[in-house]
């Protein structure tokens, strides 16, 4: 591979969106307001499954431990999407810039891997019950988390460090974060090997998780179907489908960017396709698994009683 002559970009420029006249404004301030109440819905899930005894399960420990990593996802890309909106085009270091790129991807393919472990745990409660609390202790609990997030650390090293070696002649990235596509088409020389790599990476882990959700959720559908009560089929049915409507969201999306076939790729379908995973997921995550859980609201009532109660000791 032939680098003479190529210059090194010190400093990418993310072009993001454009944003005519006063909409830029508005859409800062409704970025704003959705990002501060990502950030709040997730917090508010970690400190309530910490606070009470009664979400003291795997399951809730999972939740709890996705809302975490959400907190960092949805903070990795949006500070230069509100410059962006804000702004206009936004300099970017290129170590800031592969930094951001991979932090990214670790963090999206840790919750590749962390959603086939709460699918597993949803399994395990609902298939093998009479040795769930065995096998799930919390140790096996906190074993999974961090593997979860050592895997999908490890794994990103090999796109990231790929693409950070790249020669590159231009500097304007279009997108709002640095990802993958959008550096690719910047390089000064031919990047298809590379792109056959990050497809074999990121589709070959993304694909796994993805049958591997799929059988999981076949066995529970099958264990359900031959529950004797209609009332333990929608308990069941209940406790999973939160879980299936964030699986939907955060792999249908990332699966046309990163695994789709080109076809289904633009310049700016990707853009607002990673909005998707990137931003409205992090934020509809605490409001699936809040609105449409009875135990998290029942919780919620036993901690307000309990610092109603606190505030009224002398």
């Amino acid at each position: 591979m032939d680098h003479v002559n190529h210059t090194w970009i010190q400093t990418f420029v993310l072009a993001g969106f454009t944003t005519p006249g006063t909409l830029g404004p508005l859409a800062f301030l409704g970025t704003l307001c959705v990002y501060l109440l990502t950030l709040a819905g997730n917090l508010f899930i970690i400190v309530l499954v910490k606070t009470d005894s009664g979400l003291s399960t795997p399951m809730y420990f999972f939740i709890s431990v996705l809302s975490f990593l959400e907190v960092f996802y949805v903070s990795t890309t949006v500070p230069t999407l509100l410059y962006n909106l804000l702004h206009g085009s936004l300099p970017i270091s290129s170590t800031l810039c592969f930094t951001q790129l991979y932090i990214f991807h670790s963090l999206g393919l840790t919750e590749c891997y962390l959603l086939c472990v709460m699918a597993l745990d949803r399994y395990l409660a609902i298939c093998r019950p009479l040795h769930y609390h065995a096998i799930m202790s919390r140790q096996v609990q906190q074993w999974l988390a961090g593997a979860t997030w050592l895997a999908g650390f490890s794994s990103a090293l090999v796109p990231a460090s790929l693409t950070a070696t790249l020669p590159y002649c231009l500097k304007q990235v279009a997108h709002y974060f640095c990802d993958l596509a959008p550096l690719m088409q910047l390089a000064c020389v031919d990047t298809g090997w590379h792109a056959q790599v990050y497809i074999v990476v990121i589709g070959l882990i993304n694909t796994c998780n993805l049958l591997i959700i799929l059988g999981l959720y076949g066995g529970i559908l099958k264990a359900v179907l031959k529950l004797p009560s209609a009332a333990s089929r929608a308990k069941a049915f209940s406790t999973c489908s939160s879980h299936i409507i964030v699986v939907t969201l955060f792999y249908g999306s990332a699966w046309i960017v990163y695994v789709g076939p080109p076809v289904l790729h633009s310049e700016g379908r990707d853009k607002f396709i990673a909005l998707v995973y990137a931003f409205l997921t992090p934020f509809l995550n605490p409001i699936i698994y809040t609105l449409r859980n009875r135990e998290v609201k029942e919780a919620v009532r036993r901690v307000t009683r309990r610092i109603k109660g606190e505030l009224k000791k002398p």
